[in-house]
């Protein structure tokens, strides 16, 4: 089992200092123990040899042609010394022996180097040994390219190994953080090197205070909404004895109080979506538009493919609606459709109204409207979008606001569904 690192730095170092020290070890290799970059001296007795026989000559000193013309295109110098040598070894006179060499200074030793031409003329005829042209690629360039080439893979997979085992950790974390829902806190495992432990820890403790701050917001919010509701009470016990007009009136705004508060309490309840239940979205949609038809709401909805999901149905109903009536209102009609795509489905609510503004994404805050009077008949609380926009992210998905091509707003909803859709 591999020991996981303590520390990030540590695999980094590692593997830069084993990078070079494996670069340097077989630059080391090459170049004391491979063979030279040129080709090696021809020995004597090898030339005569294959003058001798009229046979090619291959050895480890590279490769000589045996020809019965002159080549083309070689230019040398000629050396008597060399030439003499070479009839020595092949016991026959000097005079029968003529040769160019590219390099014809120096002493002559048991060996020629650099390319030659070399001619024996004799009764029977004329033999040429040619030094053979060097190769695109020479053993000296096989021997450098392969070192190279296992160098790079061994600190390829290396680095892979080194940067998978930091990496995993870290996706393992961003997979958590955007899976996360306020009322259920995710187990975050605490692994891989120490900083992205570290990582892991205090997110799993912001994970905890960010619930903790929820709870008591719905926990305040729940209790002022109870305790508003004995002065409220009361109050609408002595409205009661106004004139008519004026009781009418009072009791209005008292009504639209109460309303407000449940709107906000609703608005802190709907950020967790505790409960998970097997939702069949199309189903849950159109009785939804069918309850909104009784009542008199111009909605229309144009039916998708089977979609299954987990969440909370009289949430989701609750952000469909708000999205329905916020189309009727501003745009006098709404149309409901969707559609899926792997992993996700995408119900669209469109109307025929105005559309959104440039920067729609500040309707989201809580409290802003898009119409511009106070005016609750008209305008809602504020919190039509942001109750939306909770829900749809307590179940692991999110909205968007768009405008229709042919005018109007749309507002597009993901979200979740289960893998046997797909």
């Amino acid at each position: 089992m591999m020991r996981r690192p303590r520390s990030i730095v540590g695999p980094i170092v590692l593997l830069v200092v084993a990078a070079v020290a494996i670069a340097s070890m077989v630059q080391f290799a090459i170049t004391f123990m491979g063979p030279p970059p040129f080709n090696p001296p021809v020995p004597i007795e090898q030339i005569a040899k294959a003058l001798r026989t009229g046979e090619a000559a291959r050895g480890p000193w590279g490769r000589f042609t045996i020809e019965q013309s002159a080549p083309a295109g070689f230019t040398g110098d000629p050396s008597p010394q060399r030439d003499a040598a070479v009839a020595r070894a092949m016991g026959v006179p000097a005079a029968q022996i003529h040769g160019l060499y590219d390099r014809p200074h120096g002493p002559v030793r048991a060996e020629i180097r650099g390319d030659f031409v070399i001619a024996w003329v004799a009764l029977e005829g004329t033999r040429i040994a040619r030094s053979g042209p060097q190769p695109m690629l020479t053993r000296w360039h096989r021997i450098t390219l392969a070192a190279t080439l296992a160098v790079l893979v061994v600190l390829g997979i290396g680095a892979w190994l080194i940067a998978r085992a930091i990496s995993h950790p870290i996706r393992r974390l961003a997979k958590i953080a955007r899976e996360t829902r306020l009322g259920a806190r995710t187990p975050i495992p605490q692994e891989g090197p120490r900083e992205v432990r570290e990582l892991a820890a205090a997110f799993d403790a912001m994970q905890g205070r960010i619930l903790e701050q929820a709870e008591g917001r719905t926990t305040m919010l729940a209790a002022i909404a109870h305790d508003m509701g004995t002065p409220i009470t009361r109050l609408a016990f002595w409205v009661e004895q106004l004139p008519d007009e004026a009781r009418d009136r009072a009791n209005a705004d008292i009504d639209e109080i109460r309303a407000m508060l449940a709107t906000v309490l609703r608005f802190a309840r709907d950020e967790r979506a505790d409960a998970r239940d097997r939702i069949e979205l199309g189903s849950l949609i159109e009785s939804l538009v069918d309850d909104m038809k009784a009542a008199g709401t111009p909605v229309d909805v144009e039916s998708g493919p089977r979609v299954v999901l987990r969440g909370d149905s009289q949430s989701l109903r609750r952000l469909f609606a708000n999205l329905i009536d916020n189309g009727v209102r501003y745009g006098k009609v709404a149309k409901v459709e969707w559609r899926t795509e792997p992993g996700w489905a995408e119900v669209s609510v469109e109307d025929r109204g105005p559309g959104f503004p440039p920067n729609p994404e500040t309707l989201f805050a809580p409290f802003v409207r898009g119409e511009g009077s106070r005016n609750r008949a008209t305008g809602g609380t504020g919190l039509g979008l942001a109750i939306v926009r909770s829900i749809a992210e307590a179940h692991g998905g999110g909205v968007t606001l768009g405008n229709c091509p042919d005018g109007g707003g749309c507002v597009r909803v993901r979200l979740p569904v289960e893998a046997a859709n797909n």
